[in-house]
């Protein structure tokens, strides 16, 4: 099994599982038909090795024990798509309890990106997530330095990005913590940084769909976001300066 630079990340942050959740397999089934053809239905050993899963759905719930969602690919190595899951012992916010985070990635070519949205919609809806975003591999890179601290100090985000707070100090949990290229924010999350304003936000809106819960997924740029493009830098760079709360900056 290979991996590569060449592929788009979906990470979706949602409260925790609690026992009897049916949402593993929902968020399963929901990438599933976003993505025509694609069948999650192998893991890996300790050595990596693929193990076919004939009855998955079974398997999923038996291995779904730990609060999370257990290591699941499809069989195409060169079209590889994964996901998993996890609770996060640690809050999304000042006090708040540990947090579920799923995990997905699937290829940056034309069928990745065509899915691209419905798949960000399907783990973040199948999940209850809060807030979530779909950032090709090299542009999340730079996006995750925005928060992370340097030897020196404080964070120093590249290509002049606002440097974003750490989650314990970020005052709720539905506030997002950082912008990708599709962001999936629930209607907490939009309501709590202020999306949609009719009058601000004409040109997200052309660019973005509501979801079944009352949730949007917005995407800042029509491609995979490229931030050597400079109309990608500044798309994500006015995204930041219109919703000041997404990082704990400051209130809308």
């Amino acid at each position: 099994m290979t991996s590569s630079h060449n592929e788009l990340g979906i990470i979706v942050y949602a409260p925790a599982l609690v026992r009897g959740d049916a949402l593993s397999l929902a968020i399963i089934h929901g990438m599933e038909r976003a993505l025509p053809g694609l069948r999650l239905g192998w893991t890996t050993s300790g050595k990596e090795d693929l193990i076919a899963l004939p009855h998955r759905d079974e398997w999923v719930a038996a291995n779904s024990t730990d609060g999370g969602l257990p290591f699941l690919c499809n069989d195409d190595d060169d079209h590889l798509v994964t996901v998993a899951g996890w609770e996060n012992p640690n809050g999304l916010a000042a006090g708040s309890p540990p947090h579920f985070e799923v995990h997905a990635d699937l290829p940056l070519d034309a069928a990745g990106i065509a899915a691209a949205a419905d798949m960000l919609e399907a783990v973040a809806e199948g999940a209850r997530a809060f807030w979530g975003h779909a950032t090709p591999f090299n542009a999340g890179v730079e996006i995750a330095e925005q928060t992370s601290p340097t030897l020196e100090g404080p964070p120093c985000p590249p290509r002049g990005l606002p440097a974003l707070k750490l989650p314990k100090k970020i005052r709720a949990p539905e506030i997002p913590h950082r912008l990708g290229w599709l962001n999936y924010w629930s209607a907490a999350a939009a309501r709590a940084i202020g999306f949609p304003d009719p009058a601000r936000d004409a040109d997200l809106l052309a660019r973005a769909r509501r979801t079944a819960s009352g949730g949007w997924v917005v995407r800042l740029t029509d491609a995979p976001l490229d931030l050597d493009n400079p109309a990608h830098l500044d798309a994500l760079k006015r995204a930041y300066e219109r919703f000041p709360e997404i990082g704990g900056r400051e209130a809308p």
